[in-house]
């Protein structure tokens, strides 16, 4: 775990929040990347230019949900560090918050284009790709608590978090053979531009907002660096695994067992 320099890992929604907190810790933690996001920043798209420690990472701007357009940039990344050891899917969208009855319809497949179709588009390549070469591979899928607690206005994320669940699980099946070991992994509350928006609901939207606008008052969240780091351990430390949901959904904090 302390030199991880030549593992290669790909961040999906690798812009800003947990995503972006992701991309740098594994940078220090000596990691080559490849990352993207619906809206990469132009300073982090042209970094390896201008910061030679970056120089180990491939960046752009495309949409989870566009296949052919994912494929490419996993094509770009393996021909420039010859595999991907870790995949996270990282790449989701809360809104739209409020009673289902009242979603706007093309909201609503916006959400599960990008939870869903992108989370299975990303499983999909990077399976192939493990299968294609020797050593096996970890995936992790970013899920949430949300997926086994219904809230209240969130029926697409608590519903699409749900899939990733159990999709996670079917991939954890399927490819044990070829040595994937597949994660959902719940962070719990990190503080992100996600919880501003939750925080800014009205009850009507969410009734549930007091509970999170306690935590920010508690100061109870955790780092996207103090989560990069469990999720480093979880994919590169020895530890008993089976494609068991057990095993496969995990909630953060991991504890050695």
């Amino acid at each position: 775990m302390n030199d991880l320099k030549g593992k290669v890992a790909v961040i999906t929604g690798a812009s800003r929040g947990i995503g972006a907190g992701l991309a740098d810790r594994f940078l220090q933690r000596g990691l080559s990347l490849g990352l993207c996001a619906r809206n990469m920043p132009a300073e982090r798209r042209d970094a390896a230019v201008q910061d030679p420690q970056r120089r180990n990472v491939i960046s752009c701007s495309l949409d989870v949900s566009d296949h052919q357009a994912l494929e490419g940039f996993t094509d770009r990344v393996i021909q420039r560090f010859q595999r991907i050891d870790l995949w996270v899917n990282n790449a989701g969208i809360l809104d739209p918050i409020g009673p289902l009855r009242d979603l706007d319809p093309e909201h609503l497949e916006n959400n599960f284009r990008t939870n869903i179709t992108g989370v299975a588009l990303g499983c999909r390549l990077f399976a192939r790709h493990v299968r294609t070469r020797p050593g096996g591979g970890i995936l992790v899928n970013i899920t949430s608590g949300a997926a086994l607690t219904p809230y209240e206005g969130w029926a697409p994320y608590c519903s699409s978090k749900a899939a990733v669940n159990m999709l996670t699980e079917i991939v954890a099946l399927e490819e044990s053979d070829a040595g994937l070991r597949s994660y959902a992994v719940a962070p719990g509350v990190v503080d992100t531009s996600m919880q501003k928006t939750i925080r800014a609901c009205t009850p009507e939207q969410f009734p549930a907002v007091s509970r999170f606008i306690q935590i920010a008052q508690s100061g109870g969240f955790s780092s996207p660096a103090w989560v990069a780091d469990q999720l480093l351990e979880l994919a590169f430390t020895q530890r008993p695994y089976a494609p068991t949901r057990d095993h496969v959904v995990v909630r953060l904090p991991i504890l050695d067992t």
